[in-house]
């Protein structure tokens, strides 16, 4: 019988916590002052250090910049076996907070940069019926939607596209852009971006 290879691989939220405990006891600082530094409570940090809580890409970044890193350092002991390739389960993507989120969007990361430089980022969306206004976005790069269930009017700049599964969207991110109106949900898509490269 076949052994299944990841069964004894850390999952993200505990390779994350291992890296950031490990992080703040090479530069000997205690909970209480990377907490206070990346303005967030000490029991959050806590349980991030013990995977027991999946913290929001921001936080992580917080936590990051305070410790003196890139972020893609706090993700080292993920996967660590493999360089070649990331593999992400279903249902496993790490679920960040985004702008948003209050608003019914479920954001899962899909795959996360193993470089200094964040090139790209993979989004699986939710968004459920509900009665808030939508946020607009704006970013750096190149967006891609594909759609997988319901159907979306989303807007980008002055134009709107009604999206059903199947369709495609490719947009600037420095352009306005979300969604206008759900029609039919549940409402799940992939959203790519891809941000510029830096000046060599």
């Amino acid at each position: 019988m076949e052994q299944d290879q990841g069964s004894n691989l850390p999952s993200l939220e505990e390779a994350v916590g291992a890296a950031t405990r490990e992080l703040r006891q090479k530069h000997g600082l205690t909970i209480a002052q990377v907490a206070e530094q990346a303005g967030i409570s000490r029991g959050m940090l806590s349980k991030i250090e013990n995977g027991q809580t999946t913290a929001g890409m921001d936080t992580l970044a917080r936590i990051a910049r305070t410790l003196g890193v890139s972020m893609s350092m706090l993700f080292s002991k993920y996967d660590a076996t493999s360089s070649s390739a990331q593999h992400i389960q279903k249902g496993a993507g790490m679920e960040v907070v985004r702008r948003g989120t209050k608003s019914g969007h479920t954001y899962h990361l899909l795959a996360y940069d193993q470089g200094p430089v964040k090139l790209f980022e993979p989004f699986l969306i939710t968004i459920d019926d509900d009665t808030e206004r939508y946020p607009s976005f704006e970013h750096p790069g190149t967006e891609f939607i594909y759609m997988l269930e319901g159907r979306i009017e989303y807007r980008c700049g002055q134009e709107t596209y009604v999206l059903a599964p199947g369709d495609a969207l490719t947009f600037q991110g420095e352009v306005p852009h979300g969604p206008e109106r759900l029609i039919q949900c549940p409402i799940k898509f992939l959203s790519v971006i891809i941000y510029p490269r830096p000046a060599e």
